[in-house]
């Protein structure tokens, strides 16, 4: 056998990633770092995003069957992961501020507090608080979301720098040795083909997750946009005169 040659054993993955220069072992530290991360990151997501939208319908089919808003709000104050729920805690807080103010007016019944008047303009403070709560969900479920961005943008770049620092590599044992044997070759071709594959592996799952992590968000989005509307809705038919 060449004293050039690579063993048999050398061809295996684990051997060509040890066998590997120091940049190309950093390179794929940092792949794995990323793919680590994204991979925690997804997983948590999916399984908030489907908690999440189970109890979102739990919470709109008592919303549609209650006619009592505090027995509402006290079963939205036990779901930890629904975004509607949390828009209605907001708007019920802003109908809380106008029926505390209303008790200032002649027409209050302290007999019947749920019953009062509701002006323009606080169908406008609530709707703002509504809004808010909207954006709020909003950022609370794209909380992470621009690592996965991240990951899918760079990684195939960190890879690509892998790549070009292993086919140096590569030329500079040709350069050294005179001729371009496989012995001299190899490894800098491996630690190549390993950083491509690396950075693949980090940036495909990562985009397919965030499109996917996107598209749910965006319905999350039409959800609470809708259910505002229909808080609003009620608002008006029930406490304005």
């Amino acid at each position: 056998m060449s004293p050039n040659a690579l063993p048999e054993s050398a061809l295996s993955l684990a051997d060509m990633i040890l066998n590997s220069g120091m940049v190309a072992k950093a390179v794929l530290v940092i792949l794995f770092l990323f793919s680590a991360i994204s991979w925690s990151i997804m997983l948590n997501k999916f399984f908030v995003f489907r908690s999440a939208k189970d109890e979102d319908a739990r919470f709109l089919d008592l919303f549609s069957q209650s006619d009592s808003l505090n027995n509402i709000y006290n079963f939205s104050r036990e779901l930890r992961h629904s975004p509607v729920a949390r828009v209605f805690l907001k708007g019920y807080k802003g109908l809380y501020q106008v029926q505390e103010r209303s008790k200032a007016t002649s027409d209050f019944d302290p007999n019947n507090p749920e019953k009062f008047s509701i002006k323009e303009k606080d169908l406008r403070e609530i709707n703002l608080h509504l809004d808010k709560a909207v954006n709020g969900e909003i950022e609370r479920l794209s909380r992470r979301l621009e690592f996965l961005a991240t990951t899918g943008s760079a990684s195939p770049f960190i890879g690509l720098f892998g790549t070009v620092w292993g086919i140096m590599h590569s030329f500079r044992a040709i350069g050294a040795k005179g001729s371009a044997s496989i012995g001299g070759v190899a490894p800098g071709i491996a630690e190549a083909l390993i950083a491509t594959a690396a950075g693949l592996v980090a940036a495909i799952p990562a985009v397919i997750f965030f499109n996917y992590l996107s598209n749910k968000i965006r319905l999350f989005t039409t959800r609470m946009d809708d259910f505002s509307r229909d808080f609003i809705f009620m608002a008006e038919n029930n406490f304005r005169r």
